[in-house]
């Protein structure tokens, strides 16, 4: 068996609000478009714990997997074109938080669509510590 894999970036951001606070942000995707501003434009109900979204590359669906005792959100993305899980974690860091996501390279992006989107994702995780911050 030969084993592969995919090429990754780990997005960080150091938060100054509680663990709880950030949690409770993270784990509910209807909070999602106010933070992931280049991406995401809206985030409503589905089934099943599906969420129905809208970015800037069309229709798709969000579920995310909330473990808040050991601050997990990872979330699983499905689309027309791929479906993809991002394990992510909110930890405590000090009295402050940092949210973590590993992000995978989906077979169906370049490597410069990947590398756009890492640079998108830097964004994201800035506007998400401005919306957060105590």
């Amino acid at each position: 068996m030969k084993i592969t894999t995919s090429r990754s970036a780990v997005k960080h951001v150091d938060i100054n609000a509680t663990f709880e606070k950030v949690f409770a942000f993270m784990s509910e995707p209807m909070n999602w478009p106010r933070y992931a501003i280049v991406n995401m434009r809206s985030v409503t109900p589905g089934q099943n714990g599906w969420y129905n979204t809208v970015t800037k590359f069309g229709e798709g669906q969000l579920k995310v997997f909330p473990m808040k005792e050991h601050g997990i959100f990872d979330h699983t993305w499905k689309d027309a074109q791929a479906s993809w899980t991002v394990p992510a974690r909110v930890v405590k860091n000090g009295s402050g938080a940092t949210v973590l996501m590993t992000l995978f390279q989906p077979p169906v992006m370049t490597d410069a669509q990947f590398d756009a989107a890492m640079k998108d994702m830097d964004i994201e995780m800035n506007e998400l510590k401005g919306i957060l911050a105590e």
